[in-house]
């Protein structure tokens, strides 16, 4: 299959789908890319119903939606929606880029850029996996998503802890039969390994609420990253946590925007420049912080 889709004098029609949706800054990180690329494009949001997402899709592809990025709770049914899958999106079991063919009769494409969007953002941090030791905190479809194309760096280990740490076991051995890995090891969160960590990412939805989950002080190190998934104007509690013991703490920003490039690639086949998207992007949470206290 062709992923790249041709540009026209006409802006092509793109989506962000969720619920909720509001929040999302998709359309803004799009029109970005495209206006650094000279690309005509229309992006927006699309709230759909928990019950309603195929509707909201179809509906959207009759008013000629070449592509959509999607979002929680809804990557699980884009999957089953596609009927061709890349790699990535087939280890996952979810997609967040749908590609649109011109004709109905071809198959829709399902992508899932996560994974190599975290992976381009340690990378831009000067952040380096292979033969490190990583600890994630969370065994939820964050942590899905990112396996692969983590495993893909060869790290020395990958240790998921997770509440249930059932959910934690069963994702290493999925990926440990899938990918024939043996650096996959699962334990409760109550339970990791006393021993500092290269790299902790922090897959939990605990920042969007401002908690903390319950970690021993002995896995961060002196040469730790801490990368939250979550981003905002300040600091997460879980950054909070790792720079105040002396680890280099990370947010999610710089992947939300990673992940948004490979999407646009795939649909456009060119590669937008990520770099000054993330400083847009940053001073646009600010500039929204502050208006918000201003209130």
């Amino acid at each position: 299959m062709t992923n790249a889709l041709v540009t026209n004098t006409m802006p092509q029609l793109y989506a962000v789908i969720g619920n909720p949706i509001e929040h999302s800054r998709s359309p803004l990180i799009h029109h970005a890319f495209a206006q650094q690329l000279g690309i005509k494009l229309s992006y927006e949001k699309i709230w759909a119903p928990i019950d309603g997402f195929e509707e909201a899709v179809n509906a959207f592809r009759e008013r000629g939606g070449r592509g959509m990025n999607v979002t929680v709770p809804f990557k699980l049914e884009a999957f089953d929606l596609a009927q061709q899958h890349s790699d990535r999106a087939r280890r996952a079991l979810a997609a967040n880029t749908l590609v649109f063919p011109e004709s109905p009769d071809e198959p829709v494409f399902a992508d899932n850029t996560d994974g190599v969007g975290l992976v381009n953002d340690l990378a831009f941090h000067g952040v380096t996996l292979t033969g490190k030791r990583v600890l994630i905190l969370g065994a939820g479809g964050a942590t899905r998503g990112v396996l692969a194309p983590l495993l893909e760096q060869e790290p020395q280990t990958i240790l998921i802890a997770n509440r249930n740490p059932e959910r934690a076991y069963g994702l290493v051995k999925e990926f440990t039969d899938a990918a024939g890995s043996s650096s996959l090891s699962g334990c409760p969160l109550t339970d990791i390994e006393e021993t500092s960590f290269d790299l902790i990412i922090n897959a939990t939805p605990a920042s969007l609420t401002a908690e903390l989950p319950p970690l021993p002080e002995a896995i961060v190190g002196a040469k730790t990253v801490a990368y939250d998934m979550a981003y905002g104007a300040k600091p997460t509690v879980f950054m909070q946590w790792a720079k105040a013991r002396g680890a280099r703490p990370l947010d999610g920003l710089g992947m939300l925007v990673e992940q948004a490039a490979e999407s646009f690639a795939l649909w456009h086949g060119r590669r937008p420049d990520a770099a000054p998207v993330r400083e847009l992007l940053r001073e646009e949470i600010r500039l929204a912080a502050e208006r918000a206290d201003a209130d």
